[in-house]
């Protein structure tokens, strides 16, 4: 599958997005815009081969380079692990659909406001992590704890570290259960 995806920061400060892919099993050339962080929209067209897709994206990339977009660079990327604390060091079969459940969700809800990727996730030392690559470290923190509050039952036991791409194990902790002051992998 061919993707793209490309931003610009306006005048003001706002990062704006746009990606494109084509999905083969559905026959469509989708394009995906809006302001980083909120809701974005979605444009499709249908009925596109091959050929076509290639010949769209091409069309896309000059559009978006014409308007200022471009991909962002690993100095502007930030890793966001979203951690939940686990009764048992390895976790048990509910943890592992725990794992699943979160992963799904946010991998959804950072993708449609153009937050960023889920790179994976592990259970290991007690603890289940959630790793994504974000292109804004706020808004990433605060969209996996509105996204999390809604798709999972153990939202009391999440905690949300932030390090630079560039720097991956200086996390800092952004947010944690009462009582709970570092955070470690």
């Amino acid at each position: 599958m061919s993707y793209a995806r490309v931003y610009r920061r306006r005048d003001d400060g706002t990062l704006e997005f746009r990606e494109a892919w084509h999905d083969e099993e559905g026959d469509q050339f989708v394009v995906n815009h809006g302001v980083v962080g909120h809701q974005s929209a979605t444009d499709a067209t249908h009925d596109v081969d091959a050929a076509a897709a290639e010949g769209l994206m091409a069309a896309f990339a000059a559009q978006c380079e014409q308007d200022g977009y471009a991909p962002l660079g690993d100095e502007d990327l930030w890793r966001v692990v979203a951690q939940f604390a686990l009764k048992t060091a390895e976790g048990t079969d509910r943890d592992r659909a725990l794992e699943r459940q979160a992963v799904q969700a946010l991998s959804a809800h950072l993708a449609w406001r153009g937050l960023g990727t889920v790179e994976g996730s592990a259970i290991g030392n007690s603890r289940l992590n959630v790793f994504a690559t974000c292109v804004d470290p706020a808004k990433a923190v605060a969209a996996v704890k509105t996204c999390l509050r809604e798709a999972t039952s153990d939202y009391t036991k999440l905690s949300v570290a932030v390090a630079p791409l560039s720097d991956p194990d200086a996390f800092k902790l952004k947010h944690a259960p009462a009582g709970v002051r570092g955070f470690s992998l």
